[in-house]
C-alpha cells in the first residue's frame, strides 16, 4: 500500500516538465527557505552530471563534511535521489516531507485563489527538489551537491544559489526547451549561476568535456556574468571502477570542484584539500549503471551496465569499448525510450555487437519491440531474441552469452536506457556484489525529471 506522500508525488506526474523557478521559489518562501541553510555546488551538463556529482560528494564526505547528494533519475527506488553521506533518505522521512511540501503548496494555492489568481501545482521534480532542500536543512548538512534535472537557468535546483557550478559536457538535448544549438544549450546550463549579472557575479564555473569554440564561448559568457571560469587539467593518473576516459574527465572536474570549495571554507575549522585522500576515495567509488562491470565469483566480468541513452553518450560508450575491448563483438541487451534517436545509436554500436537482444519494460515511454525491430531491419541488423524484460528473459540472454564459444568470454553489454538498467539492477542486485547498494529496496515510480 502506497503512503500518502508517495500518492501526492505521483499525482504530480500529470503536470509533466514545466521549466521555470516561480513555483520552486514560492514554495521555498512558504517553507522558510531551507535552500539557504546549507552551502551547495551545482552540477550541470548533457552527460556526466551524475558521476561527477557522485565523485564530488564522496570526496567532500571523506574530508569530514556532512554531504548531501541530489541526483536523478533513480535506478531502482526514489530514495536514491536524496542522500546524505551515501545513505538514502529514510522512507518515513521522505513521506513526511512530501506531505509538508503538499501542505505548503495548498496554502500558497489558497492565497493565490483568494487574490484572484490560480492554484500552485508543482511538478514531480519540483516537489522532490523541495523535499531534498528540507531534508538537508533539518539534517544540518555542510554542503549539498545538486545535479540539475534539465538545463540550469530554469531548473528548480538553481534556487539554491551555489557559489560553484560544474559544467560537465554539452550536446544537443531537449532542444525544444534549451535551444536548437550547443551554444544556446551552454548558456541555458551556465544560467544556473543566476538569471541576472547581479545574482551571478563572483561565482565560479568549472568547465570540462567541451573544447574549441564552445570553450571560448563558456569563458566569454562567464565574463559577461562577472563569474570566474576554470578549465582544469585532466588527471590521467586517477583510477576508477567505472570504465572510460570520460569518467576520468568527470573525476578531474570533481577534484577541481572539491579543491576550490574546501580551500574556500572559512570559520574556526577550515578544511584543507588533500589530493591523495581524494584519489584514494575515487579508486573504489563506482557510479552505478555507468560503464559498471559486474563480476562473477571467479572475478571474471559477466555484465557491463551502461546507461547510454542518447547519441552523445553512445559515442562515449563506443570509445570505451574500443579502448578496453578492441575488435570485440558483444551480445547486447538493448532497449530505449520513444524520444531517443535509436537509429543513430544503433549505427554507432553495430560494429561492436554480434548479437542483438531487444527488450522493454512496462514504462509507457518505452519504445515498442516492433519499433526496435523495424529500426534494426532498416540497418540490416539481425535480432537474436526479444521479449519483455523479466528475470527469465535476462537469465536466458546471459546463458546464451556465456555459452557462445565465439564470444570468447566477453560480458553481456546492457545499454540504451537508464530505465531499463534500473529494471535489470532490480533483477540482478542479489547476484552481484557490485549492486549491494540496491538490496532491500523496492522498485518505485520513476520519472526522468
Amino acid at each position: 500500500m502506497q503512503s500518502a506522500g508517495i500518492e501526492y508525488l505521483e499525482s504530480r506526474l500529470m503536470f509533466g516538465m514545466v521549466p521555470g523557478l516561480e513555483s520552486t521559489r514560492a514554495l521555498c518562501d512558504a517553507l522558510g527557505n531551507p535552500e539557504k541553510k546549507f552551502k551547495s555546488i551545482h552540477v550541470v551538463g548533457t552527460n556526466g552530471k551524475g558521476s561527477t556529482s557522485y565523485y564530488l560528494a564522496g570526496i567532500l564526505k571523506a574530508h569530514g563534511l556532512k554531504t548531501g547528494l541530489y541526483v536523478s533519475p533513480h535506478l531502482v527506488n526514489l530514495r536514491e535521489r536524496i542522500r546524505i553521506d551515501d545513505v538514502q533518505i529514510p522512507a518515513a522521512v521522505l513521506d513526511r516531507l512530501l506531505l509538508q511540501v503538499k501542505s505548503a503548496a495548498q496554502s500558497v494555492s489558497r492565497e493565490r485563489i483568494a487574490a484572484g489568481g490560480v492554484a500552485l501545482e508543482p511538478t514531480f521534480f519540483e516537489v522532490l527538489t523541495l523535499v531534498a532542500f528540507l531534508y538537508y536543512a533539518e539534517s544540518g548538512i555542510d554542503v549539498a551537491v545538486l545535479e540539475a534535472g534539465m538545463g540550469g537557468r530554469l531548473d528548480s535546483t538553481a534556487v539554491a544559489g551555489g557559489e560553484i557550478a560544474v559544467v560537465t559536457s554539452i550536446g544537443l538535448e531537449h532542444t525544444e526547451v534549451l535551444g536548437p544549438t550547443e551554444s544556446a544549450i551552454l548558456r541555458e546550463k551556465m544560467g544556473v549561476a543566476g538569471d541576472t549579472r547581479e545574482r551571478a557575479c563572483g561565482k565560479t564555473f568549472i568547465v570540462g568535456g567541451i573544447s574549441g569554440a564552445l570553450l571560448e564561448e563558456a569563458r566569454e559568457y562567464a565574463s559577461e556574468l562577472g563569474c570566474n571560469c576554470v578549465v582544469p587539467e585532466i588527471c590521467e593518473d586517477v583510477r576508477l571502477p567505472n570504465l572510460g576516459h570520460h569518467y576520468i574527465e568527470n573525476a578531474s572536474l570533481s577534484l577541481a570542484a572539491a579543491e576550490l570549495f574546501l580551500n574556500s571554507l572559512d570559520g574556526a575549522h577550515p578544511v584543507v584539500f588533500n589530493p591523495e585522500l581524494a584519489r584514494t576515495v575515487l579508486k573504489s567509488r563506482s557510479w552505478a549503471g555507468r560503464m559498471q562491470v559486474l563480476a562473477g565469483p571467479d572475478g571474471r566480468a559477466r555484465v557491463i551496465l551502461d546507461g547510454a541513452h542518447n547519441s552523445h553518450a553512445v559515442r562515449r560508450l563506443v570509445e570505451t569499448l574500443c579502448e578496453y575491448y578492441p575488435n570485440a563483438k558483444f551480445h547486447c541487451l538493448f532497449g530505449a525510450l520513444k524520444d531517443k534517436d535509436v537509429g543513430e545509436m544503433l549505427k554507432m554500436m553495430a560494429p561492436h555487437v554480434s548479437h542483438w537482444h531487444i527488450t522493454k519494460t512496462p514504462y509507457p515511454r518505452f519504445r515498442e519491440l516492433s519499433d526496435l525491430r523495424a529500426e534494426m531491419e532498416a540497418l540490416h541488423l539481425r535480432v537474436s531474441s526479444e521479449g519483455m524484460l523479466s528475470r527469465g528473459h535476462l537469465e536466458q540472454v546471459l546463458r546464451g552469452c556465456s555459452m557462445d564459444i565465439r564470444n570468447d568470454g566477453l560480458p553481456l553489454l546492457i545499454t540504451g536506457s537508464l530505465y531499463m538498467l534500473g529494471a535489470c539492477i532490480e533483477i540482478l542486485k542479489d547476484d552481484f556484489a557490485e549492486l549491494a547498494f540496491f538490496r532491500g529496496m523496492d522498485p518505485s515510480t520513476n520519472e526522468h525529471r
